[in-house]
């Protein structure tokens, strides 16, 4: 028997399933199990249009409390197992996205091949992992989950039986099995050092070995080697932006763990190099780079004499081995039998290598030095160097706009900088820029706050000493509002050498404003000018060759709207275009984006394509939040996936023609100005214009319940208040997600589309703009996974029942406009008919999520009366684990 619903083809799905149900059944017993199938088919009936109203709700009715704790768990992990089951079908795949369909359609329209390698010589993109808490699963459970795919991989392959002699079906189940004992909630609350540790184990265990696969695909493609152009990256550890949790001990045990897991990749892989390259002097002609570095290495060993490639790879190790101890102050775990000098940066490391591989190169055909373990520890090295992933710094503006004040006070340079205007701030910050003397004294008192931000910045100075200067490039200020937020960056990094005045300035960090509200959106572009027009900025910015500026999806969203923000956003991105042209520097976009798409979620792929046209330019980089992550990355295939269709994206971006003719945008660009306007106006009127709003969301969402699921280390709010304003974006939406309303990702548009009379432009703009199909292509996916019923059911949570009618009646309304007009402009009848893969996918788990919510509710009204009993909150917690599992990109 199987604990699926016939609505899903899918052969994974089905067996996954009924390993889930055989699972429940042993483990939770033939009652659990016939109630949680009775609870099933009344929940599959209802959608089929079989069931009577109600129904599911008396099945609800009939479990104990034990009971509907294992009740969610089991439909959590059918929506776990169903995820998985997906990505590895590459239901998420999209067409177009492989490197070689992209230089065949770049063919097409007459760009070759040498066009697109110029681009990657100056190209970056950047996937950063950040600690934004919407993954709900436990390390633990990820862990299974991934095993499960391995073994499904096996099965795929024919195999009846694991390389240990397991039968690869029983194997499976007994993972299952596992998953069901597992604990799913966290019972401490996370700390910085955890969200370290679980963003390490994607970058250690995927991105080290995927990425060198994949430029070596990439090389193949292109027939020649790719430069090193797609890298990691990581806020874990540095981003202090409303966390006081997120220390310099934490920025420094970030990169030393960083750097351990790297070497220690770098070390195993020279060990079974060793062991592979058993070349013999007596048969071939050894390179003299290859016989030097033998001769060097100290490895007397009289077995192998005459092996000068093994005993080559002796003293790289030796030296590796004396690296990891400089860097990480511990061995590495396979410590080495002879001694060596510490390299000195990953260059000197590669050096040795590439003369390993010339060496093979020279012999034969050359068949030896393609590709394989050796070319991909070459890429390895170039791509990760001693750190991993480049961290960012991030810090609110209004702290170094304190930090500030207190240097410049105590050192008697201003006794009120606060109390400055911005262009006395500026003069005044320019003539500090200009005078290489410290102001920080060691002597002198300063607040903890100060202490604490130098401090950061000094590991920052210490960490470029040890690991590189590729460790720590960024310094992002959120809120940034003015020049001076920027200069009092440069200021403190000054402090520690990090910023050198001089003829020119030079800057080891760079210092980046994120543009997050509607009007900071607007005055980004002419912020930046005048940074610009500073002229020791303009040489540190002209020697780079280019400047960082990032947007934030997030709170313009939770500002303005989704559609206001998604169209500011492009609009800024648009005009910081000309700002740079004229400086004659590439502009680097930093996507502040998050898994919902009231945060900038959806397709990676389409979202990069839709940018405007002239603004990659070969370079990006974007957030990779919450349960996103996993779901990109937590399988090397998926990651293969995602990963190129970043590389893809950004190429078709950079390269490909305008496909919109001057007319056609000028027509398009007041259509959206039109539909803004009107979409800011009904959002705002709602959430900010609407007496006892505040007081709705949070009694009708579980917001509060949220702050209980231990899934991050920093507060819901950025202050001590209940303001939506002081509210962090990621609460905010994930809350509405939980109660299945999904505001931030459709509201205000429907009444937007129906004010606009000319509806055939609409249309003719969601064919032909990519910008306009993406927006609605993530509207839709969000109006198709909302439930209007379902929401209505957690507004009955407000007690003001006057409050409830009034506020749920215009969102209830503004849910309908928007299907409505989203259906008129796409020409559709139904969601997502243009999209049966997403249909089908969605189609799958609404009957899992129902009952949840269902469950949801009844527990929150219980414990919102003062049950005390912990099964209840519990209950809870579970709940919003399975919903979000089932959502998928809910935060």
């Amino acid at each position: 028997m199987t604990t699926l619903p016939p609505i899903a083809n899918n052969a994974d799905i089905r067996f996954l399933g009924a390993q889930l149900g055989d699972v429940i059944r042993r483990y939770g017993g033939d009652a659990l199990f016939e109630a949680t199938e009775a609870i099933r088919r009344a929940s599959v009936d209802r959608y089929r249009g079989l069931g009577e109203d109600g129904s599911v709700d008396l099945q609800l009715e009939k479990l104990a409390l034990d009971e509907t704790l294992d009740f969610v768990r089991g439909f959590m992990l059918f929506s776990m197992l169903a995820n998985l089951a997906e990505d590895r079908q590459g239901i998420a795949r999209e067409p177009g996205t492989d490197i070689a369909e992209v230089l065949a359609t770049l063919s097409e329209q007459g760009i070759d091949r040498e066009a697109a390698m110029e681009l990657l010589a100056q190209a970056l993109v950047v996937p950063v992992l950040t600690a934004h808490p919407t993954e709900v699963r436990r390390k633990s459970m990820i862990d299974h989950r991934n095993r499960i795919a391995e073994l499904l991989a096996m099965r795929d392959a024919g195999r009846d039986v694991t390389p240990d002699g397991d039968d690869v079906d029983a194997a499976i189940g007994r993972q299952i099995a596992l998953l069901w004992q597992t604990r799913v909630l966290r019972r401490e609350r996370l700390y910085v050092t955890d969200e370290v540790e679980t963003a390490l184990s994607y970058l250690r265990d995927v991105f080290l070995p995927v990425l060198p696969a994949l430029y070596q695909r990439w090389d193949k493609a292109f027939g020649a080697r790719v430069p090193a152009f797609l890298r990691p990256g990581s806020w874990i550890g540095g981003d202090r932006d409303g966390n006081p949790f997120v220390t310099a001990e934490s920025l420094t045990t970030a990169l030393a763990q960083a750097a351990d897991a790297v070497l220690t990749h770098y070390c195993e892989g020279v060990h079974a190099l060793g062991a592979e390259l058993s070349i013999s002097t007596g048969h071939v002609q050894v390179d003299e780079a290859v016989l030097a570095l033998a001769d060097a290495s100290g490895d007397e060993a009289l077995s192998r004499s005459d092996e000068p490639y093994r005993r080559a790879l002796s003293g790289i190790y030796a030296r590796l081995s004396a690296t990891h101890q400089k860097l990480t102050g511990k061995t590495p775990p396979r410590p080495g039998r002879l001694t060596g000098e510490p390299y000195p940066d990953p260059k000197a490391l590669r050096t040795d290598l590439v003369a390993i591989a010339r060496g093979l190169a020279a012999q034969g055909d050359g068949a030896l030095a393609s590709g394989g373990a050796l070319g991909r520890l070459i890429r390895a090295v170039e791509t990760f160097g001693f750190h991993l992933a480049t961290l960012d710094l991030r810090q609110n503006s209004a702290v170094h706009e304190r930090v500030v004040a207190e240097l410049l006070k105590v050192a008697g340079v201003e006794a009120d900088y606060l109390a400055l205007d911005e262009e006395a701030r500026v003069a005044l910050l320019r003539r500090e820029l200009a005078n290489a003397r410290p102001l920080f004294s060691h002597y002198a008192d300063y607040s903890d706050e100060t202490r604490s931000e130098l401090a950061i910045v000094q590991a920052a100075a210490d960490a470029h000493a040890t690991y590189g200067p590729k460790c720590i490039t960024n310094y992002i200020v959120s809120m940034g509002k003015s020049v001076s937020d920027l200069l009092e960056i440069n200021l403190m990094l000054k402090e520690f050498g990090l910023y050198r005045p001089g003829e020119p300035a030079t800057a080891a960090i760079m210092a980046v404003p994120l543009f997050e509200t509607i009007e900071d959106l607007e005055a980004g572009p002419e912020i930046m000018r005048a940074y610009f027009a500073l002229p020791e900025i303009a040489a540190i910015v002209r020697a780079r060759g280019h400047q960082e500026v990032m947007i934030g999806y997030s709170d313009s969203n939770k500002d303005g709207g989704y559609l206001t923000s998604t169209w500011s956003l492009s609009k800024a991105s648009s005009a910081f275009r000309p700002v740079f042209d004229d400086l004659g520097v590439r502009m680097q976009l930093f996507h502040g984006r998050g898994g919902a798409v009231g945060r900038g979620g959806g397709s990676a792929f389409a979202a990069i394509r839709a940018q405007p046209h002239g603004t990659v330019q070969g370079r990006i980089r974007i957030t990779e939040q919450g349960e996103v992550i996993a779901g990109k990355y937590g399988t090397r295939d998926s990651a293969l996936t995602n990963l190129e269709a970043m590389a893809s994206a950004t190429l078709l971006a950079s390269l490909e023609p305008d496909r919109l003719s001057a007319a056609d945008t000028a027509r398009f660009t007041a259509a959206m100005e039109e539909l803004s306007a009107t979409a800011f106006s009904t959002y705002r009127g709602l959430v900010y214009g609407t007496e006892g709003f505040r007081t709705f969301f949070r009694q009708m969402t579980p917001i509060a319940e949220i702050a209980g699921l231990k899934i991050g280390s920093r507060p819901a709010s950025r202050k001590k208040s209940d303001a939506i304003e002081d509210l962090r974006a990621i609460p905010w939406v994930f809350s509405w997600a939980q109660a299945r309303v999904m505001l931030p990702g459709w509201y205000g548009v429907g009444t937007a589309i129906a004010n606009f009379e000319d509806k055939a432009l609409l249309a003719e703009m969601a064919k032909s703009w990519p910008f306009f199909a993406a927006t609605l292509a993530n509207m839709e996916m969000v109006l198709a996974k909302s439930d209007i019923g379902i929401a209505r059911r957690y507004a009955g949570l407000v007690e003001d029942e006057a409050l409830r009618d009034a506020i749920f009646g215009r969102i209830h309304d503004g849910w309908h406009r928007a299907r409505d007009g989203l259906l008129t402009v796409t020409g559709q009848t139904r969601l997502l008919s243009d999209n049966p893969a997403l249909e089908a996918s969605i189609r799958l788990r609404l009957p899992y999520i129902e009952p949840l919510n269902l469950l949801q509710i009844e527990l929150m009204k219980r414990h919102r009366a003062g049950e005390d009993d912990p099964r209840i909150g519990e209950g809870i917690l579970l709940s919003i684990n399975g919903i979000a599992t089932a959502l998928r990109n809910s935060g």
